[in-house]
């Protein structure tokens, strides 16, 4: 499966009436272009650097997407849209068998790993991110990618998303366990010498109808 996703920034002097334009139109174009999946909402509120509008959409070939490139970039008008941060990648989810896909939130967190960092202390980086839905009930499903190509504040290197059954599975049981303090914060902190996550991250969610990763 080929992957987009945007952090649409919005500018500040746009009104609700505009950006509601927006994401109705961003949907209306996904379908037309035959995308697999299409999730178009507004952030939720306690998003980092996470814009005001999350697109993620989904395609069964990068080629559909190349094609549907175009019509969506010409939505993503500077008259509306103040900047964009985004990331193409591939990949497929990995859930729990036996949960529900309806409703929840979905999360996005878009970083750069060091360009220094050795290999083998990468894959322990990702080995330790993808070792937390084992102590969080709330995950359903999730997917960790290496991006293929990237827009915005950063030359982002990863994408790891979830869906969560709702967002206090995301704010409490996720950020505040234990096993995140002990294994993955430590990469993010600019004072622990196992830093590899250097410049600014993007954290952002929204509600989700149906499946999204």
């Amino acid at each position: 499966m080929f992957k987009i996703t945007k952090l649409i920034h919005q500018r500040p002097d746009v009104d609700d009436g505009v950006r509601a334009r927006l994401a109705d139109d961003l949907r209306r174009t996904a379908i037309e272009s035959g995308a697999h999946r299409a999730l178009i909402q507004p952030t939720l509120p306690g998003v980092r650097n996470g814009g005001d509008l999350l697109a993620h959409l989904q395609f069964d070939a990068e080629d559909r997407w190349r094609a549907a490139e175009p019509a969506v970039d010409a939505l993503l008008d500077p008259a509306v849209v103040d900047r964009v941060d985004g990331v193409e990648y591939r990949g497929e989810p990995r859930g729990r068998l036996g949960v529900g896909a309806e409703g929840g939130v979905y999360r996005t967190l878009l970083l750069r790993v060091d360009p220094g960092a050795a290999d083998t202390v990468v894959e322990q980086f990702e080995d330790e991110l993808l070792r937390m839905p084992r102590h969080v009930p709330a995950i359903r499903s999730w997917q960790l990618s290496r991006v293929s190509r990237a827009e915005g504040a950063s030359p982002w290197t990863h994408v790891w998303e979830q869906e969560f059954t709702d967002l206090q599975g995301l704010m409490g049981p996720y950020l505040a366990h234990p096993v995140h303090w002990a294994y993955i914060d430590r990469w993010f902190d600019p004072e622990c010498p196992d830093v590899i996550v250097r410049d600014r991250v993007c954290h952002s969610f929204c509600a989700l109808d149906g499946s999204a990763v």
